[in-house]
């Protein structure tokens, strides 16, 4: 099987991570469940290159990362879902933050704003076009951010607790796009109903251990 991420003996502050070894193969979803402070927000980070690990290393597509430059080459091929979205947004409206990185990256207003509409309908959110991103509420803010994240269509998903202030019918949603999407995805969540909508491949992190279950 092709692999997107490897993780060969990742160690991050030694009493946190220790020793963590993963595969994950081309558009296979995993989960990662602990209780809170086990290190999965951390650890997604290390796969994401926005922190470096303090032992072993991380490979993406089978190239080794030596360091944090390393991972700019997949920038866009890594999307990365913050547990907090709060701080997360760089445009005031909806649209206006959907298309950010699609216009940084060279794309026309007009193919990007296409791009976008489309997005907005897939996730059911196309009636906050124009609102203020502020004025949302926790789990309207969440869905624009994974808007943000998919439409720049990257290869590795990594999604920090995706369902954390939604209700049920926003997690259906969440739930029915992310089964249509057909990426290599990393999924830590403390939601097993969620989970085990998405897959049955989950890792359990404890004591400084990532084993699966």
């Amino acid at each position: 099987m092709s692999c997107s991420v490897n993780l060969r003996k990742v160690s991050y502050k030694e009493e946190l991570l220790k020793d963590i070894s993963l595969t994950l193969g081309h558009e296979e979803k995993i989960a990662i469940i602990g209780s809170n402070g086990s290190g999965k927000s951390t650890l997604l980070k290390i796969i994401a290159g926005f922190i470096a690990p303090s032992e072993g290393y991380v490979e993406i597509f089978h190239n080794k990362i030596e360091n944090l430059k390393d991972f700019q080459r997949f920038r866009n091929d890594i999307g990365y879902l913050p547990q907090d979205v709060t701080n997360h947004f760089l445009c005031p409206t909806v649209i206006e933050d959907v298309i950010f990185s699609l216009r940084a990256r060279g794309e026309r207003k007009e193919e990007a704003l296409v791009e976008a509409e489309k997005i907005l309908e897939q996730l059911q959110i196309f009636h906050l076009k124009e609102r203020v991103i502020l004025d949302l509420s926790g789990g309207e803010q969440k869905i624009v951010a994974l808007a943000g994240l998919l439409i720049l269509e990257p290869k590795i998903i990594l999604l920090d607790e995706p369902t954390n202030a939604l209700d049920e019918a926003s997690e259906k949603k969440i739930v029915n796009l992310l089964n249509s999407i057909k990426k290599s995805m990393i999924i830590v969540s403390h939601h097993k109903s969620f989970i085990e909508s998405l897959t049955s491949t989950v890792y359990k992190l404890q004591d400084s251990r990532l084993e699966k279950i």
